[in-house]
């Protein structure tokens, strides 16, 4: 193999390679072997004409397109692999030279990875995290649970915001009823914001057995696009006003929420605890995420080629519906259920797309400016967790991904604990509010 690189740009380049005439008469055969079969020649059955005849009628050049698809693949990743070049995206190849009984060559015009200079990533400030646990943070947890057990209670007098109604209810548009705007025994909150703006307004000062037509407009940007911006009327029956009746906040509530709890102030302890956990979690997330930031804007990234974006793209994509359908959910139903099409997905995803492929690209430089390694009990390791997280064999796991991929997260992971357990925690700038005693710590 005999490959030359030149670049032509910061990030594009020119690779010019040779298939020997070894590959091209393997590349030959094959494609003689995919024609031969449907092949009629007068005088010889249909499938068994011999090359030597076939190339008497048709000459051999009649097998260079099928030849070339079969032995371009490998000899342009032989040529990649030679150059060492870090090409990205697809390349763009066009035959230079394809004489009978010589080496073909070809060239491919191709898209590289940006330099990459970097700037400090050891050392870098973040803003220090705040972990404690106040008591108003407790007393809110404290009643969060009481409004989740709170039992509804049914209610005499008029509906008020926070109200429990059970109805029917019977949407029309112009006079037509329209798909998915009927329902009966329907329990609707009042405040929710559950329903169209405006719907659950007119339901309050009502009592059960009164009927409401209901009049609203749907929102311009609705995901119905055919209900979009017009007026609705719900025939409305109220059957049912419930109100909220709150337990107790005492010894016998929290044994009734946590059997694991004999008293009030053992349940704020866990509360107290689970708390701490969630915000030493957030802060450590938080100062992950501060650290490769600085990391990354200290660092110098030429223009990224749009072949990394859109390779970017792919991948969320693939992901975030892969992701859908382990919840049961395949792409047409998603899509049916959001109102949105894949290209409107795609547009999303590629906002932040330049900034995760800067990141990237540091971090892959930090990879390779620290000659981080990635041992073979890594990644049996790594195989093992993806298989446990995804519930799946790890034999399938192995063949979905290969040892390079896995080599490229793992170390991807190890940067960026470099950066983080380097950096530096910085006070925020202090308020110059006196905490009261309210919010001291728990």
């Amino acid at each position: 193999m005999s490959a030359k690189w030149e670049k032509t740009g910061k990030t594009t380049g020119e690779l010019t390679f040779e298939i020997s005439t070894e590959e091209i008469s393997k590349g030959l055969d094959i494609a003689f072997k995919r024609v031969k079969k449907n092949l009629r020649v007068p005088g010889f059955r249909k499938g068994h004409v011999s090359r030597v005849v076939f190339d008497q009628f048709y000459g051999e050049e009649a097998l260079y397109e099928d030849a070339v698809n079969a032995v371009l693949p490998v000899a342009y990743a032989n040529a990649i692999a030679e150059s060492k070049a870090e090409v990205v995206g697809q390349p763009k190849i066009m035959p230079v030279s394809m004489e009978k009984g010589k080496a073909w060559t070809f060239k491919a015009i191709v898209s590289t990875k940006p330099e990459v200079k970097l700037g400090d990533y050891k050392g870098v400030e973040v803003p220090k995290q705040n972990k404690r646990v106040l008591v108003k943070d407790v007393d809110a947890e404290l009643k969060k649970r009481q409004e989740q057990n709170a039992e509804l209670v049914l209610k005499d007098g008029k509906s008020a915001e926070g109200d429990t109604v059970t109805i029917d209810y019977e949407g029309t548009v112009d006079g037509t009823k329209f798909e998915g705007g009927s329902a009966k025994n329907y329990s609707l909150e009042l405040g929710s914001k559950t329903f169209i703006p405006g719907f659950e307004d007119q339901l309050l000062n009502h009592t059960a057995g009164d009927e409401v037509d209901v009049v609203v407009t749907f929102p311009e940007d609705y995901s119905a696009k055919d209900l979009a911006g017009k007026e609705a009327h719900f025939a409305t029956k109220i059957h049912e006003v419930k109100s909220k009746h709150l337990p107790k906040i005492d010894d016998e509530f929290a044994k009734d929420i946590d059997d694991s709890v004999e008293s009030l102030d053992e349940l704020k302890e866990k509360i107290k605890a689970d708390l701490k956990k969630q915000k030493e979690e957030a802060a450590e997330d938080a100062i992950q995420e501060a650290a490769v930031k600085e990391a990354v804007n200290n660092a110098s990234v030429d223009e990224i080629p749009e072949a990394m974006i859109n390779e970017d793209v792919d991948n969320q994509l693939k992901q975030y519906l892969g992701g859908m359908q382990r919840q049961g959910i395949d792409p047409k139903t998603y899509f049916k259920l959001t109102g949105t099409t894949e290209e409107q997905l795609r547009q999303q995803l590629a906002t932040d797309a330049p900034e995760r492929v800067k990141t990237n690209l540091v971090l892959e430089a930090i990879v390779s400016a620290e000659n981080i390694e990635v041992t073979a009990e890594e990644i049996n390791q790594e195989i093992k967790n993806l298989a446990t997280d995804y519930n799946m064999d790890e034999k399938v796991v192995r063949r979905t991904l290969s040892d390079d991929m896995l080599k490229h997260d793992i170390s991807i992971r190890k940067a960026i604990n470099l950066v983080v357990d380097n950096a530096k925690e910085v006070a925020k700038k202090s308020s110059t509010k006196t905490a009261t005693s309210e919010d001291s710590d728990k």
